[in-house]
């Protein structure tokens, strides 16, 4: 009998599991109490959005951190052979690939503004820019300041976690777990100079496509960088315990990856956003 069910191939046929009809469910609650947040929609009398919001996200926190825990241990038991490995690298690529395209919206959006700052069939664009960019009466920020400061934090994140990847391809623990403090401290510098930058902004999310554009490229990246740095301090977590081998590491490999992605899109927010965007005055 054991024989029958044996495992004659690469392949992993994972058993079944709640998490993604709990995901699914709570992404759903979420979803209904962020409407009725931003609605401002009350059931008998009670403003119940931020409530329901709240359960919802903690539903679908909980089934992250469930359902990656899952396949931690089917990575630790051997069902991750080299075949599965190559499909999950597909899988992250293309995630990857999803998220350029994320950005592509927010630069898309930054560029058309810009460019076309007194669009003649959008006419109510040249009366909130002034038909000049940057808009009137914005005072943008110096990009060799702040801005420069955290492209150098960022180069240098990119360089120890390619040395901490250095560091588990040849078997030195040591050494990825200092890499990786280091990464993970310049990820949470990095958003502590993004939040001191926005605390001197001279201008606000709304009232003007300026701001509004800026603080969705700018914004959402740093949000990436929360969850990169989120995702090497559970790989350094994961290194004390002895998850991680040369040859078995790929819950770090697409961190790495992740924060590697991370790094080029600042880049490109430094020099259009930052640089080309100030205008001719900087």
């Amino acid at each position: 009998m054991a024989e029958a069910h044996a495992k004659h191939h690469d392949y992993h046929l994972v058993n079944p599991s709640p998490w993604p009809f709990i995901g699914s469910f709570s992404a759903f609650i979420m979803a209904v109490g962020a409407v009725m947040w931003m609605k401002n929609l009350a059931v008998g009398g009670l403003h119940a959005g931020p409530f329901v919001f709240g359960a919802g996200l903690i539903g679908v926190l909980y089934t992250m951190l469930a359902w990656w825990t899952d396949v931690i241990h089917e990575a630790n038991t051997g069902d991750h052979t080299r075949v599965v490995q190559l499909h999950h690298r597909y899988g992250m690529m293309m995630f990857i690939a999803s998220e350029v395209m994320f950005f592509v919206a927010w630069f898309w959006a930054y560029f058309d503004a810009s460019l076309f700052p007194h669009e003649a069939i959008q006419y109510a664009r040249a009366q909130f820019t002034g038909g000049v960019w940057p808009p009137k009466g914005i005072e943008t920020f110096d990009p060799w300041h702040l801005p420069l400061f955290n492209t150098l934090i960022l180069l240098t994140s990119g360089t120890t976690v390619t040395w901490a990847h250095h560091a588990m391809i040849h078997g030195d623990r040591s050494g990825v777990k200092q890499a990786l403090w280091l990464t993970v401290a310049l990820g949470l510098l990095f958003s502590v100079v993004q939040a001191i930058e926005y605390s001197h902004a001279h201008f606000g999310f709304s009232g003007n496509i300026y701001g509004a554009t800026f603080f969705m490229a700018t914004g959402f990246h740093g949000f990436h960088v929360i969850i990169g740095t989120i995702f090497l301090a559970v790989c350094l977590y994961r290194m004390y315990i002895g998850h991680f081998t040369p040859t078995q590491h790929l819950g770090f490999e697409f961190a790495a990856w992740y924060w590697h992605f991370v790094d080029v899109v600042w880049l490109f927010l430094f020099a259009a956003i930052y640089v080309w965007g100030a205008g001719p005055s900087h």
